[in-house]
């Protein structure tokens, strides 16, 4: 689409004030897209060394080509909402409790001990985003940020195979992986993201886990202000993705101990607190009901209530319970 003769700029450097030097510099701060500029804040323009007003127009061009930046109506903003989508989650049962699967444009936090379910649900849904939009996947590819030295090619491969890929190995070709280190490189991971997501059609996002190094590194009662401050950044950094490239953002959460009990039912809950609680729009609780059996469980949300339903983990990631017999002939 052209205006006034022109060609709708794709590109950073196309945009109308913005030289390639200029796109230089600010790549080298993580804005490497037209989306990214539109997002950013004069902070983090102020970082690549551009002038206030400069900083100003450059912005409010970029912001001018997204729709999404504009005043709306509430119906307008209602077809806008129209336009996400939902990823199957592998699950029948987990996408009826969550209301057909996850939502693009939000964070949807999965939380709980270890072996519960977590990474197994973000490894299915990496395959499942491969899937055509007709049979519930988003035809894109997933970025997975590796914290934990989770991610097994071997597992990805065997779901995909389950699930009906005729060359399962491919399936490793739509999913970019990150393995981070500490905190500082998680973070500069997701704040450079922009153009990795853009040029690989990235429509999943995964951080599994999301808090590891944050607990590991920010260790004491001083040193928790500035862990939150951070773990907030990293929240919205993460979020401002989803929301420009229409992905669905996924992360796994540790737990802590809740040892003076409370309202919740369970001796545990999520790490990260209210930051994570304001932040997250859908948050799981998975927990162990047997050897291959879990509980998902909604926690959170502004649209769905509490309830909870059982899942299975299987070859094909995460799965339904069999049905007795018995309750198959039952009229």
């Amino acid at each position: 689409m052209s205006v006034k003769g022109k060609k709708r700029p794709t590109a950073l450097a196309e945009l109308d004030g913005v030289t390639v030097g200029l796109a230089e510099k600010l790549a080298a701060v993580g804005i490497s897209t037209i989306e990214a500029l539109a997002f950013a804040t004069p902070k983090d323009l102020e970082a690549a060394e551009v002038p206030m007003e400069k900083a100003r127009q450059i912005a409010a061009k970029a912001r001018s080509l997204l729709a999404e930046t504009s005043f709306i109506t509430a119906k307008e903003l209602a077809e806008l909402r129209s336009e996400m989508q939902m990823l199957k989650t592998g699950s029948r049962n987990l996408d009826e409790l969550i209301g057909g699967g996850f939502e693009t444009g939000i964070i949807t936090e999965l939380f709980g001990e270890y072996s519960s379910g977590k990474t197994a649900s973000a490894f299915t849904a990496c395959v499942m985003v491969q899937q055509p939009i007709s049979e519930g996947g988003l035809d894109g590819g997933a970025l997975f940020i590796d914290s934990e030295n989770t991610f097994s090619p071997k597992r990805i491969m065997e779901i995909a195979k389950t699930r009906g890929f005729k060359e399962p190995a491919k399936a490793l070709d739509k999913i970019v992986v990150s393995n981070v280190y500490n905190v500082d490189h998680q973070m500069f991971v997701v704040e450079h993201a922009d153009k990795i997501v853009k040029e690989n059609n990235i429509r999943l996002i995964v951080v599994d886990s999301l808090t590891a190094h944050f607990r590991s590194e920010y260790l004491g009662r001083e040193m928790l202000a500035e862990r939150q401050q951070r773990l907030n950044k990293h929240l919205h950094e993460l979020l401002r993705l989803a929301r420009m490239f229409n992905a669905v953002a996924l992360i796994t959460n540790q737990i802590v101990a809740r040892p003076e009990g409370g309202y919740s039912l369970f001796d545990w809950d999520a790490a990260g607190g209210h930051v994570m609680a304001h932040t997250s729009g859908l948050r799981l609780r998975l927990r162990r009901a047997g050897a291959n059996t879990r509980i998902a469980t909604v926690v959170d949300s502004s649209w769905l209530p509490w309830r909870e339903i059982p899942i299975k983990i299987t070859e094909k990631g995460i799965d339904d319970p069999e049905i007795p017999q018995q309750q198959k002939t039952m009229p």
